[in-house]
């Protein structure tokens, strides 16, 4: 029998928190406590959702603590990589939210301490791990229904939601510029589609179109990668209009050498409402299908890999490497612009 997992939290300025939180609770982990700075705007939500009887003011009482494995990270993004460091050396494995980290310097000594001290960096895309539709188009990619995958077109649309954002939104240090933030979602399915390793950025642009005067937003951006096994398209944005009945119309094309799927993953536009909208289409099929049996397989994988030191969850390697390109692409997009533009 697994022994007992227990996890806390630490930084809950991002709502992805409670995701992370919600999906380790349903595969039997323990909440066993959580620590945040200050005052997010996410509090009270987080607080009605999860309590606050568990919160410590001590961040130091949970990373000492012998009993906790694991460490969830929702912080600012600017301070995702100290956190994470500061937890592996205390002993812990780590999910962070995407962006795990925010510059390549950041990366480096996170790779330097999972180096030393041997736990595990682990990132939630939950733009992949969190959307039943491509849990269930991974199936089909290994069944080999589309044939060898050699393109991802990935859309990453987002509503600003203004009134709801903190200061940290609108600070391009803070949240890393959108190629990192957002952007890596994209990137990640590229490299997993794909089986890649590597890719090389061939393309890159960020820009402020709706909203001059927040100096340090960047609402648009657009990267194209090129790897030894295919290629991607990327396109990310804040423009989401509000009568659309979510946050963002997330959409991903897999084209493969006998067919593609088409994933609409949290809406099919005036046609359904309905999230996780897959179809395939291929020599001997063109089909909507359902995934609502697919599940989330990366939350039990990654209790098994802290269980027993393996990397079923998400290979290592691709974590460094999702944020490796996404910096890249960031600072490639930016270097056409003055070095104070997004300050």
């Amino acid at each position: 029998m697994s022994k007992s997992l227990k996890f806390a939290a630490v930084g809950i300025d991002h709502r992805h928190i409670f995701g992370q939180i919600q999906n380790m609770l349903d595969v039997g982990g323990e909440f066993a406590g959580w620590w945040t700075m200050g005052e997010p705007e996410t509090l009270e939500g987080f607080v009605k959702r999860f309590g606050d009887e568990q919160r410590v003011a001590d961040l130091d009482a949970l990373l000492q603590d012998d009993s906790i494995d694991l460490i969830l990270i929702a912080a600012i993004p600017r301070d995702r990589a100290a956190l994470a460091i500061s937890a592996m050396e205390a002993g812990k494995d780590v999910m962070v939210d995407k962006p795990g980290c925010t510059t390549l310097d950041q990366l480096e000594q996170i790779r330097q301490c999972v180096s030393k001290t041997g736990r595990i960096w682990s990132i939630d895309f939950s733009e992949r791990f969190e959307v039943a539709s491509v849990t269930k188009a991974a199936s089909l990619v290994q069944a080999g229904a589309i044939g060898k995958v050699v393109q991802t077109l990935g859309m990453g649309p987002h509503r600003l939601n203004r009134p709801t954002r903190p200061e940290w939104f609108f600070d391009r240090d803070s949240y890393g510029g959108i190629l990192c933030d957002i952007g890596s979602h994209q990137i990640d399915q590229f490299l997993y589609f794909t089986g890649s390793t590597d890719a090389d950025v061939r393309m890159a642009t960020v820009g402020n179109y709706a909203n001059p005067d927040d100096k340090g937003l960047q609402d648009f951006g657009e990267i194209a990668l090129q790897s030894e096994h295919g290629h991607a398209y990327i396109r990310v944005d804040w423009y989401t209009p509000d009568a659309l009945p979510t946050w963002g119309d997330g959409r991903l094309t897999i084209l493969g050498t006998e067919g593609y799927i088409e994933l609409r993953k949290y809406v099919d536009v005036a046609r359904d409402d309905a999230i996780d909208n897959l179809y395939v289409v291929n020599g001997t099929r063109h089909e909507k299908i359902d995934c609502s049996d697919a599940g989330y397989p990366y939350f039990q994988n990654l209790r098994n890999d802290i269980e027993n030191r393996t990397e079923t969850a998400m290979p290592q390697a691709h974590a460094f490497k999702v944020m490796e390109l996404a910096l890249k692409a960031q600072q490639l997009a930016e270097q056409a612009h003055a070095p104070d533009r997004w300050s």
